[in-house]
């Protein structure tokens, strides 16, 4: 959220509430005191808040009324109780009426603080779950993707046979093809919808980094660890994580991430102590991470644990009849977030788009447009509006593999000839079998 978390805290000892202000102003939210529930419950009528903390015993309104009221109002705000031990029973009674957890007098701010961060990131996980779920919901096409081609109903196809199971699935594709959304189809399209979906981007983090995130931290384990931290594993128990750009992690980090999904334990860097996760892994990687895995760049035991379901992303260029849906799609998208009269492109910039090999797959596509719609000059975008687009005859401008080339010299020749595999197996001198063994080895 883009402004500090604002937190009640109610508690009619004054040095309780004098002690919440002096730490909170150290803290990473905002907090109003009050040593009256029934203020604390007008002001949060008219201002609103985050989360609210709350002693249990109180003169004339007790915490749990307190509690009840505020859930009147908003259903689904955050929630902490204070108790004595002498109170515990009422202060599960209060996690039964919709509390979102309770800490027992006397405690340390440090202990508070822990408590405090993690409700709030859990609230902030279901308000974004939720949110991603309404998202997907309302989107025109399947599960949130834009598309009818064949290529496209076989991800649909996947997604939906593993809607009632959480097994571990690996998705790949060329970069831009739509991996993280299919991920996201995968979960919020399951029965396990409302659980944490969770996603880390293992290409941009140092094994030092992507551990902490993933495994959490003591306080104290290493400089600047100066609060005890959630991983993001633990956090999204009972969900899904989906690991993107996995063939980036190094040996040692895919070492660590085996124990993890043998043993469903993670310990926090710096702890001793295990803790329990049960956690749905979706990783996707634009390498083929089984010839990493044949040619030893990728752990064996690993891929196979992860490997129950593979869905593939096809480039956009193996979909082309969806390119005009997409393209509507986007022009929509972009000229209500612009506020432009834009209604589409002529016949000429039409054709240039369809005939483009797109690279850069949906993604380029998705930043074409929204560019051409933010410099248009006339509801219908013309031919020289969308000369940023590489020449589809340049089949090695972002460098390739020398496979990756020869495929792109043979899909190249097979668009000219008119699919003729003759004609394409002739210019290339090699015979039709051959032909069709590198093409069934393109469709892998």
């Amino acid at each position: 959220m883009n402004q500090q978390p604002r937190i009640i805290f109610v508690d009619d000892d004054p040095n309780a509430g004098e002690l919440m202000l002096r730490f909170s102003e150290e803290a990473s939210y905002s907090c109003t005191v009050f040593r009256l529930p029934q203020m604390a419950l007008e002001h949060f009528k008219k201002e609103g808040a985050d989360l609210i903390v709350s002693d249990l015993r109180m003169p004339k309104m007790t915490g749990v009324e307190l509690l009840k009221a505020v859930r009147e109002h908003t259903p689904d705000i955050p929630f902490i109780i204070i108790t004595g031990y002498a109170n515990v029973d009422d202060a599960v009674d209060a996690l039964r009426l919709g509390a979102s957890d309770f800490i027992k007098k006397p405690f340390d701010m440090d202990e508070l603080q822990i408590l405090i961060e993690k409700t709030l990131g859990h609230q902030a996980l279901l308000e974004e779950n939720n949110f991603l779920k309404r998202q997907l919901s309302t989107e025109r096409s399947s599960f949130g993707m834009i598309g009818t081609s064949e290529n496209m109903q076989d991800v649909y196809q996947i997604i939906q046979k593993i809607s009632d199971i959480r097994c571990n699935v690996i998705i790949e594709g060329e970069s831009g093809t739509g991996k993280e959304l299919a991920a996201r189809a995968v979960h919020f399209e399951s029965l396990f919808a409302e659980q944490p979906f969770v996603v880390i981007d293992c290409g941009s983090l140092t094994d030092t980094l992507l551990e902490s995130e993933l495994f959490g931290h003591e306080k104290g384990a290493f400089t600047g660890a100066q609060k005890t931290k959630q991983g993001l594993l633990e956090i999204a128990s009972g969900g899904t994580v989906f690991l993107d750009e996995i063939g980036n992690i190094s040996d040692a980090m895919q070492t660590k991430l085996m124990r993890v999904i043998q043993e469903k334990q993670i310990t926090r860097v710096g702890g001793i102590a295990p803790i329990d996760i049960d956690v749905r892994f979706i990783v996707a990687s634009n390498k083929d991470l089984e010839r990493l895995a044949i040619t030893n760049k990728f752990r064996h035991d690993l891929y196979h644990r992860l490997n129950v379901v593979k869905l593939t992303m096809p480039p956009l260029r193996e979909h082309r009849d969806d390119i005009p849906l997409l393209i509507h799609h986007f022009i929509e998208l972009y000229a209500k977030n612009f506020q432009r009269d834009v209604k589409g492109f002529d016949n000429d910039a039409m054709k240039k788009l369809l005939a483009h090999d797109w690279p850069g797959n949906v993604r380029e596509l998705q930043n074409l447009i929204e560019r051409s719609i933010a410099l248009a000059d006339a509801p219908v975008m013309k031919l020289d509006e969308i000369t940023s687009l590489r020449s589809t005859d340049t089949i090695d401008s972002d460098l390739p593999t020398l496979e990756e080339l020869e495929k792109r010299y043979i899909r190249k020749l097979l668009k000219r000839f008119n699919d003729s595999r003759d004609k394409t197996a002739e210019t290339l001198g090699i015979n039709k079998s051959t032909l069709w063994r590198k093409l069934q080895h393109y469709k892998k």
